[in-house]
């Protein structure tokens, strides 16, 4: 699937490099900024990556910038059975977030407002 440079840009500023091999956490300040900058290019992403609905390829490409930000090795990603759609992406992006928070903070009206038309 293509993703827009803008949004390889933007990924790529995201990503850390953990060097030291610890879990890498988000705080709610680093989420909410992902989720922003999706936000900010959500018409692109859209357009460039007809996957499914507008929820669900959005909520594709903030599982794809958390697996990358938060440096996750191939046996702590979701595996998908069967059709995606946004419900599965949510879920799966909860299960990343799982114990990857750096403090206690409610994920979802970050990611609701990041959905907002």
């Amino acid at each position: 699937m293509m993703v827009c440079i803008e949004s390889i840009r933007f990924l790529r500023s995201l990503i850390r490099v953990c060097s030291n091999f610890k879990m890498v956490k988000i705080t709610e300040a680093e989420l909410r900024r992902i989720c922003e900058g999706i936000r900010a290019d959500r018409e692109k992403i859209v357009q460039q990556n007809p996957i499914g609905t507008r929820e669900e390829t959005l909520l594709w490409m903030l599982l794809g910038v958390l697996i990358s930000y938060l440096n996750l090795e191939a046996n702590e990603t979701p595996c998908f059975a069967g059709v995606s759609d946004d419900t599965t992406y949510r879920k799966a992006i909860h299960f990343v977030l799982n114990d990857r928070k750096a403090s206690d903070f409610d994920s979802e009206p970050i990611i609701e407002r990041m959905l907002a038309k």
